[in-house]
């Protein structure tokens, strides 16, 4: 193994990843496994996850399911400390993904929905950081990467409470990276663009998805592999010293509204 290839392994470590069920969450248990990590996917709908763990387990990769509903917060303690004792170790890593998309004018949003997009994506985010950073905390060792998005750093129509949460999100790893930084744990975030998901189908149901491409500089939506690399950097020893910053991977898109 090369210098570059032992910085960038996961081997000997454990991470928990939450939103593992589909799209980004699904995909990065999978690479994190295939870099070497011990991996446990949590999410609300476990038969997706059994079918998940099973297919990677067929794979030869190290992967068990835990059920987890963010909303809830009983659940996220009981997730957590599942996950250790499936792994018989503390967990090393969080890839902090669980989220919902909600794409609607701003005028036309409702209160429900808007509701459950912050229970998500920014206090059930917050609430299993903040469970993650305990356990980390006690070590005085861990990562923890928070899956945002470009929506958080700039203006997009029809994300209003979506952006508003990821932009939250944004703020909080900032303030935790600068409180945590003491105690060994390093955060970071990722801020993908618009990656061809099964979530990202709703941009096409609102007739958006033409117009979007047009604005990105590479003309393409991402690809799940094309997240690989910035996760691999941040959960790795290669991003040791790196915390408190965000990566956007975007093909360039954030370029067009400087």
């Amino acid at each position: 193994m090369t210098i570059q290839e032992q910085l960038f392994s996961l081997a000997g470590k454990t991470a928990f990843v939450s939103g593992a069920s589909s799209g980004i969450g699904q995909h990065t248990a999978r690479t994190l496994a295939r870099a070497g990590a011990r991996v446990v996917l949590a999410a609300r709908r476990e038969d997706k996850l059994r079918q998940t763990v099973q297919a990677m387990q067929d794979e030869g990769l190290s992967a068990w399911a835990v059920s987890l509903d963010v909303t809830q917060s009983t659940s996220i303690p009981a997730a957590w400390q599942a996950a250790q004792k499936l792994l018989d170790a503390p967990v090393d890593i969080l890839f902090n993904c669980a989220g919902v998309l909600y794409v609607e004018r701003f005028l036309s949003q409702g209160a429900e929905d808007i509701q459950k997009v912050f229970d998500t994506n920014l206090k059930g985010a917050f609430l299993v950081a903040q469970e993650a950073a305990k356990h980390m905390a006690e070590r005085r060792s861990g990562a923890i990467i928070n899956v945002a998005s470009t929506s958080g750093v700039r203006a997009a129509g029809h994300l209003a409470s979506y952006g508003a949460a990821k932009a939250g999100l944004l703020h909080l790893t900032s303030i935790m990276a600068l409180e945590l930084a003491s105690k060994g744990i390093r955060v970071n975030a990722l801020a993908p663009g618009n990656i061809a998901t099964d979530m990202h189908d709703q941009f096409e149901n609102a007739g958006l998805a033409d117009r979007i491409r047009e604005r990105i500089p590479q003309r393409r939506f991402g690809e799940l592999e094309d997240l690989d690399g910035a996760t691999l950097l941040l959960a790795s020893d290669a991003g040791r010293y790196i915390t408190g910053t965000v990566i956007p991977v975007d093909g360039g898109q954030l370029l067009t509204w400087m």
